[in-house]
């Protein structure tokens, strides 16, 4: 692997409190996450993504903490987590928590003694008003369950600012004294061992609050200073931010536009993951030939990293109203699968009707576009979702491990589970889960393990280029390209059900014994790349040539 690690990384996104349960409290654990190294490790996982792990009430699944310096009891003790990042690192797989900084838990000592009196050192740590703001009710996150961003406290007697949920208050990051604690918080985890944070809600974090003012500017300087921190305590620390906004707004987060990337290592890709969507939907890849042609330029060091399926919904707000419908008609048609009246609450497996052709299509596809690949915990083995489930919780089920009750996940009663497990239909831990398809070499866990040690091989995907490569092809298939200093890739796609022939011809005088490395069915020789068959529904990696650098 690179000197930058996190360009040929595999993350594995996964809540620790449904992942693996070791006490049978009904609660997931480190001590239980510990036990599951080594299936991570031979899937593949190079980077752990862990959802909050602080103190908190809960109202928010996490995001709402009243401590950033310790761990929630439920999950274990910092001698836990410590032992799990000293067992993964035994494992080669770092860890990346979420530092969600934009805001606390209503409950947390700093806003209980702010709204206590205009005296408390802590009452500049938040962002409040003295009288009704005339923007209280724009900008919600959550429509439908959010009906404001500023709340009036009796006991402090002014209004305070919330961009999500009202117990959850914004920090007032203007404040140096925040700053200051922000950057404690990030040199004690560091200090433990992690790898580097995954930033929840960047664009709301650099904004300075004006009451009254929807479009308030914000800071990208203290990105700039954050970074700078983050990398004198750890130098090969990574910050991967959330930051789903316009696509040319996105190069003034990586970096100041001196072509220096000195601000966030990575974002999520937002824009492409609604284009995946939609040419799934219509069964055409236009949509990902316009966002790799649209990807702004990165600075040295900048990466994208993709997903199909997070912790959130699909949202789908960067698409056209014409094309967020399509999506959803054909992936979410029934009211209670949508959310926020953006997105999608569903995992890939059930929106693709649970065909295998389908979602490895799906999956081969993302792995081998730019940037470095998320995969959310269950997606390997095909898990589905609870709609019964409130809002984002019907993505949020317990890991599906085994044939035992609760699927292996926990000991406990059924009704002391943090969240039920899906035991009917076709995705109930029954009929999915990972002890059956370890015994399956045919089975999608065994297929991710082979697509993720094939990706290995090919570092150019990640810290290479990729384009698309230009030439006539069937409808439906997309050809694309990674080239690097390890070689050169051919990626094939059959996003329709018709069998197809591909002819790559022009692409021969740089080839070099090309060969398959990875397809959905035996093909015959690549040979002069001028007859490629493709299934519909069809894959093919091909390794064009090898470079020279290994």
């Amino acid at each position: 692997m690179g000197d930058r690690w996190y360009q040929e990384a595999v993350v594995y996104c996964l809540d620790v409190d449904t992942y693996a349960d070791s006490d049978g409290d009904g609660v997931g654990d480190f001590q239980g996450l510990i036990g599951r190294l080594d299936y991570l490790a031979r899937l593949g996982v190079t980077c752990l993504w862990l959802n909050p792990i602080h103190p908190s009430p809960n109202k928010d699944d996490g995001y709402d903490a009243t401590d950033f310096y310790n761990v929630d009891p439920r999950l274990g003790t910092l001698g836990d987590f410590a032992e799990l990042l000293h067992q993964a690192q035994n494992h080669g797989i770092r860890v990346i928590i979420d530092l969600v900084v934009n805001h606390t838990s209503d409950q947390h000592p700093w806003f209980q003694s702010a709204r206590s009196s205009p005296d408390s050192p802590y009452r500049d740590w938040y962002v409040w008003s003295d009288h009704e703001p005339a923007d209280r009710h724009q900008g919600m996150v959550f429509p439908g369950e959010q009906h404001e961003t500023w709340t009036y406290d009796r006991t402090a007697k002014a209004w305070f600012y919330h961009r999500f949920y009202k117990f959850q208050p914004d920090l007032n990051i203007e404040n140096p004294k925040v700053r200051a604690e922000i950057k404690k918080i990030t040199s004690f985890w560091l200090q433990l061992g992690v790898s580097g944070f995954r930033m929840d809600a960047v664009p709301f974090i650099i904004e300075k609050t004006e009451p009254g003012n929807p479009n308030a500017p914000k800071d990208f300087d203290y990105l700039t200073d954050l970074r700078q921190h983050v990398q004198w305590r750890r130098g090969d620390a990574v910050l991967l931010a959330e930051a789903n906004v316009e696509p040319d707004q996105l190069p003034v987060y990586f970096g100041d536009g001196s072509g220096s990337g000195n601000r966030i290592h990575m974002l999520f890709d937002f824009m492409l993951n609604g284009r995946l969507m939609l040419a799934f939907a219509r069964e055409d890849p236009e949509a990902i030939i316009d966002a790799l042609r649209d990807t702004p330029k990165l600075p040295t060091g900048g990466q994208w990293a993709t997903f199909l399926r997070n912790h959130d919904e699909i949202d789908l707000s960067r698409l056209t109203a014409d094309q967020r419908n399509d999506v959803l008609a054909t992936f979410g048609p029934d009211e209670n699968m949508q959310l926020y009246g953006r997105g999608i609450r569903r995992r890939l497996a059930p929106m693709l009707g649970n065909d295998r052709r389908h979602i490895e299509l799906a999956y081969a596809l993302q792995f081998s576009l730019r940037g470095t690949p998320v995969l959310r915990y269950g997606e390997e083995i095909g898990m589905g979702e609870d709609l019964s489930l409130k809002g984002r919780d019907a993505i949020r089920t317990p890991m599906q491990w085994s044939y035992k009750d609760n699927a292996g996940f926990s000991t406990a009663e059924p009704e002391k589970l943090v969240r039920p497990v899906i035991d009917k239909g076709e995705y109930g831990y029954q009929q999915v889960n990972v002890t059956a398809q370890r015994k399956d070499p045919r089975s999608l866990l065994g297929w991710f393990e082979r697509m993720i040690r094939t990706l290995r091989e090919a570092p150019e995907v990640g810290s290479g280029s990729t384009t698309h490569i230009d030439v006539p092809v069937p409808a439906g298939v997309l050809a694309h390209r990674a080239d690097g200093r390890t070689g050169t890739m051919v990626f094939l796609h059959n996003l329709g059900t018709e069998d197809v022939e591909v002819d790559l011809s022009t692409l021969a005088p740089e080839a070099d014994l090309p060969i398959d490395v990875l397809s959905d069915r035996n093909y015959e020789d690549v040979g002069k790349l001028d007859r490629l068959k493709l299934a519909g529904h069809g894959y093919r990696w091909i390794r064009l040539c090898r470079g020279g650098a290994l």
